[in-house]
């Protein structure tokens, strides 16, 4: 009989396992590397990240002129210590070491990999602590693949791979959110925020924004004296301040490079139009200047069905989904753009931001299925609102004509998948093929 680690600990590997399978099956799909002749060296990934961690190799096998402190072999010599704050400061970025110096192409694909495998098993982790003695983790495994495999970690951050540390960031962060919520493991907490911010300071600070307001809506969920609830606060505002504090010595060069570097083009942010963005939540879709918020047509379904979800208290409800719009609508705006961003539009993607959104949309959707299955009326409600969105899509010039017999298949198959579910039993399995294949399709 499984124990309660155990079967966590096998739900969060299915999700990994899952999030492997489908990118490399779509990857051998699309002929591209390393299943085909496509390379995926192209722009920033084969200019700078993958140079960068060549460099890596270099230092970790003592072939490198220079050392951690310059680089001799960009230009007539540059300062390395900032760009492995940026870009090499990662845990995984070490597996490089591990290949043929002229294989790091297929180095940086299977750090990829693995990040986005670490990705999905933080957030099955953290929805399975969110909602504890379920009998339904193989949903929160869907779910946490579902996370990892968004349109935005597929589409940009498998090519830019320091963003992927973010994707992992932001369950763990809100882990450490529950733990200052319970009181619990006060030395591991810091330890995961300095990890987190040594990893990619930049993606850390939006999945500690993120991870902030997944607190804040837990407390004030929590029937608790107002006292305890601000000493929770306290606890999760000392881990954080000690985690920076520990990632200080990789921070600080970054900060001081950032300051004295060339300033670069300056723009404005311009928000994306409604139709366009509602367009990115359906599969087949792509924009560079739009937030690619495709997680599955099983997440968002469950995500809509929440608010219709009669198991779920109508004040849980309200605040889950009150956090999505906040979160989606805070996207578009100019001031909120900004403290997503630390203040400055960058320049190229302007919804850096959006795996916030992807990983608050999969925790409202794992509400809506950890109590009770959401029955008819749930399904009804969330596919009204889901239609609602194609038919605002349809004003968008994204659309491809794959993208709505995807989602209408991806639909069926979810649907068909739920009310199986609903049957409990032997019919587990079949759900779960399901919306597995539906995620993976």
């Amino acid at each position: 009989m499984w124990t309660m680690p155990s079967a966590r600990g096998r739900a969060a590997g299915l999700a990994a396992l899952i999030t492997v399978g489908t990118v490399c099956a779509g990857d051998a799909v699309a002929r591209s590397f390393p299943f085909g002749p496509h390379t995926r060296s192209v722009n920033d990934l084969g200019n700078q990240f993958v140079p960068f961690h060549t460099r890596l190799w270099d230092l970790l096998h003592g072939r490198a002129d220079g050392g951690v402190l310059l680089n001799w072999q960009s230009g007539y010599g540059t300062s390395f210590l900032p760009d492995i704050g940026t870009y090499l400061g990662s845990p995984f970025a070490v597996l490089v070491g591990l290949f043929p110096r002229d294989e790091i192409d297929l180095a940086v694909y299977v750090v990829t990999l693995v990040k986005m495998a670490a990705a999905a098993a933080a957030m099955t982790w953290l929805l399975t602590a969110l909602h504890r003695g379920t009998d339904r983790r193989w949903a929160a495994a869907v779910l946490g693949a579902s996370y990892a495999l968004c349109g935005w970690s597929v589409v940009e951050a498998s090519y830019n791979p320091m963003w992927l540390d973010g994707l992992i960031a932001f369950p763990l962060l809100c882990l450490v959110g529950e733990w200052a919520r319970r009181g619990r493991r006060p030395v591991l907490g810091p330890v995961i925020v300095a990890l987190a911010w040594t990893a990619n300071f930049y993606t850390a600070y939006m999945a500690t924004l993120g991870a902030a307001l997944v607190l804040l809506l837990r407390l004030l969920l929590e029937e608790t004296e107002r006292r305890e609830r601000i000493r929770a606060l306290l606890r999760a505002v000392r881990s954080v301040l000690l985690g920076t504090a520990l990632a200080a010595p990789v921070l600080a060069p970054v900060f001081l490079g950032t300051r004295h570097a060339y300033p670069g083009w300056k723009r404005e942010f311009a928000a994306a139009s409604w139709s366009d963005v509602s367009a990115r939540l359906l599969p087949a879709t792509y924009s560079f200047f739009t937030p690619a918020l495709f997680l599955g047509t099983g997440a968002l379904l469950l995500a809509c069905a929440l608010a219709f979800h009669r198991a779920v208290p109508g004040r849980e409800r309200l605040a889950w989904a009150g956090l999505v719009a906040a979160v989606a609508l805070s996207l578009q705006w100019a001031p909120t753009h900004l403290l997503w961003h630390a203040f400055a539009t960058p320049n190229g993607s302007p919804y850096r931001q959006t795996f916030v959104l992807a990983g608050v949309t999969v925790i409202a959707a794992w509400t809506a299925v950890a109590r009770a299955w959401p029955g008819r009326r749930a399904l009804l409600g969330g596919g009204a609102v889901l239609l609602a969105v194609t038919a605002a899509a349809s004003f968008s010039p994204l659309v491809t004509r794959w993208t709505y017999p995807l989602f209408a298949a991806g639909l069926l198959a979810v649907v068909g998948g739920l009310l199986v579910a609903r049957r409990g039993g032997r019919t587990a399995p079949l759900a779960a093929v399901l919306l597995i294949g539906a995620l993976a399709g």
